[in-house]
Parts: C-alpha cells; structure tokens; sequence
C-alpha cells in the first residue's frame, strides 16, 4: 500500500541539512576519511603559506579564509555531500509511504575497491576486497515495488521473507507508475533499520507510520 505524503511532511522527514548519521556515512570509509585529510592539510598548509606572503596585500583576508577552509574540509566535506544526496531525493514530485513486506531475498558479492600489492617475488598483482551486500525485494497487494541494498551483517540474519517493511517512495508521476527511488526501511517486527544510505529522521519516520497506520 502507498500512502501519499506531503512536501511538508517529507521536510521533516529528509532534512535538508546532514544529520548526524549522514554526516557519518558520508565521512566514508578509513580510505575514504585519509583522503579527505590529505586534502584538509596539504591544502589548508600551502594556503597559510600562501597568505603569509600577502601579509598587507588585499588580499591577505581572502587567501586567510580559503586555507581555514581547507583546514576544515573534513567537517565540511561531508555535510555537503550528505545535503546534496538529501537535496537530489527531495526533488520529486510526489512521495509516499509504502507498507509491504519482504518478497524475496538474495546476496551477491561486490567488489569495494581494487588495489596492486607486490606478492611474494615481487611482482604486482591487482587485489579486489569483497563484501556480501543482501538484497531485499519489496511488495505489497499491487505486486512488485523495488530492491533495497545494502552491506550484510549478522544483525541482518533475522530478515524473513513476509517481514514488515516501511520506507519512502519517490516518484515523477502522481500513480507511481515508475518508482524513481526509495530511501531507507523501517522493518518493525525487527526493530531494524536498513538501506545503504540513511535518508530518513527515523523517529519522525516511525512516528507518522504510526499515525497513517491508524
């Protein structure tokens, strides 16, 4: 069942500033977070540097704020990320509540990153870190909706095919006749949260199932 929902009610829903468990998932992985601090430093040095060489110049002020900023890119860097991904979410025209359950569940492999690494004599071979992501397909009295993805782990074993499952649906037409996207689901008998990316303020989220439910 699909229950629309209103631009207002989706604000409070999907904010459009990172909260703090976007701000985490968008800080990313240890590789990912390494990055970012190369970044902040080696810019935010080379800025300072900079601007102490326009000590007196007009534009001592602007090369000042530029490497302060840099120096803070760690903080800032994902904010914008996560507002961005909110931002993208946040454009369709209609959006509304789904209750279905889980129809079908699978897992594949996918490969996080691919690196080279010297072997025992020396010579270099690509190496690919896998990780087992589980896929959940979702439906209700109409039929088939969508998949939601995301990294396995052992909280998840407790999935069932018929489980429960809540989340939003986005899409460009006022049937829903093609799903644009999903966020993350709420599946109540568990307790649990899932989705790749955690879109939804989830006790606002929980609390107006509740109310629609009714």
């Amino acid at each position: 069942m699909l229950v629309p929902i209103k631009q207002g009610e989706l604000n409070k829903l999907v904010p459009a500033v990172a909260t703090g468990n976007q701000f985490r998932e968008a800080l990313g992985n240890p590789q990912k977070i390494l990055q970012r601090v190369l970044i902040s430093s080696i810019g935010g040095v080379i800025t300072l540097l900079i601007s102490q060489g326009q000590v007196g110049s007009q534009f001592f002020s602007l090369w000042l704020i530029i490497g302060v900023g840099f120096l803070l890119y760690l903080l800032w860097g994902p904010i914008i990320e996560a507002g961005q991904k909110n931002s993208k979410i946040r454009k369709y025209p209609y959006v509304a509540i789904f209750y279905g359950q889980v129809a079908n569940i699978y897992t594949r492999e996918r490969i996080e990153n691919r690196q080279e690494q010297a072997n025992r004599v020396g010579e270099l071979e690509i190496v690919e870190n896998r990780r087992t992501w589980i896929f959940l397909e979702l439906e209700d009295e109409d039929g088939y909706l969508g998949d939601i993805a995301f990294p396995m782990d052992k909280v998840h074993e407790s999935i069932r095919i018929g489980s429960q499952v809540r989340c939003l649906v986005f899409s460009q037409s006022r049937d829903f006749s093609k799903i644009a996207a999903l966020t993350d689901a709420w599946l109540p008998l568990q307790r649990l949260w899932v989705g790749e990316y955690p879109y939804l303020l989830r006790p606002a989220f929980i609390e107006l199932c509740q109310l629609r439910s009714r």
